[in-house]
C-alpha cells in the first residue's frame, strides 16, 4: 500500500477556508491524501462554512479550529497557505517538504444580508473545490 500524501491547509483563524479545503480533500481524495488544517490563531469553525459544505454533501461539523502549534511535531508533504495573512506569518512551513500559496477571499468579509454573506461562502467554497480538483485530482500535487 502506498503512503498517502499529507497536506496541511493554513489560514488565519482556521474557521472557514482551511476547514472547507480539509473537508473537501479528505472526502473527495482521501484515498490518496491525508488532509489537515490549522490557523495562525485559533477561532471556531464558521457555522456558515459548515452549512455550505453540507450543501455539497460534506460534513465538517465535527471539525475544530486549531493553531499551528496543535500540528507541531507532525510532518507534511505539502503545506498550502490559503490567505495572504497566513502567507506573511508563515511563508515556509518547516514541517512541510514544500509550501505553496493559493489565496482565496475571506468569505466572512462578504458584505450584505445573511443570504448575501452565505452566497459569499458558497463562492469561496466553489473556488476552493475547483482548485483542489484541478491540483489534487491528478496523482500528485504539481
Amino acid at each position: 500500500m502506498t503512503e498517502k500524501t499529507r497536506v496541511l491547509f493554513i489560514c488565519t483563524a482556521n474557521a472557514a477556508r482551511s476547514q472547507m479545503a480539509e473537508g473537501y480533500l479528505r472526502t473527495r481524495y482521501g484515498d490518496r491524501f491525508e488532509a489537515f488544517s490549522a490557523g495562525t490563531r485559533q477561532s471556531k469553525v464558521s457555522a456558515r462554512a459548515i452549512v455550505v459544505m453540507q450543501e455539497i454533501g460534506i460534513d465538517i461539523s465535527g471539525h475544530r479550529s486549531k493553531t499551528l502549534d496543535a500540528v507541531s511535531g507532525m510532518h507534511f508533504d505539502l503545506a498550502v497557505t490559503l490567505c495572504d495573512r497566513a502567507r506573511q506569518v508563515c511563508p515556509v512551513v518547516n514541517a512541510a517538504k514544500r509550501t505553496i500559496h493559493r489565496g482565496f477571499p475571506d468569505p466572512h468579509l462578504t458584505p450584505g444580508s445573511d443570504d448575501e454573506i452565505l452566497e459569499g461562502y458558497r463562492r469561496v467554497r466553489d473556488e476552493i473545490t475547483a482548485w483542489i480538483d484541478a491540483v489534487f485530482g491528478i496523482n500528485r500535487p504539481q
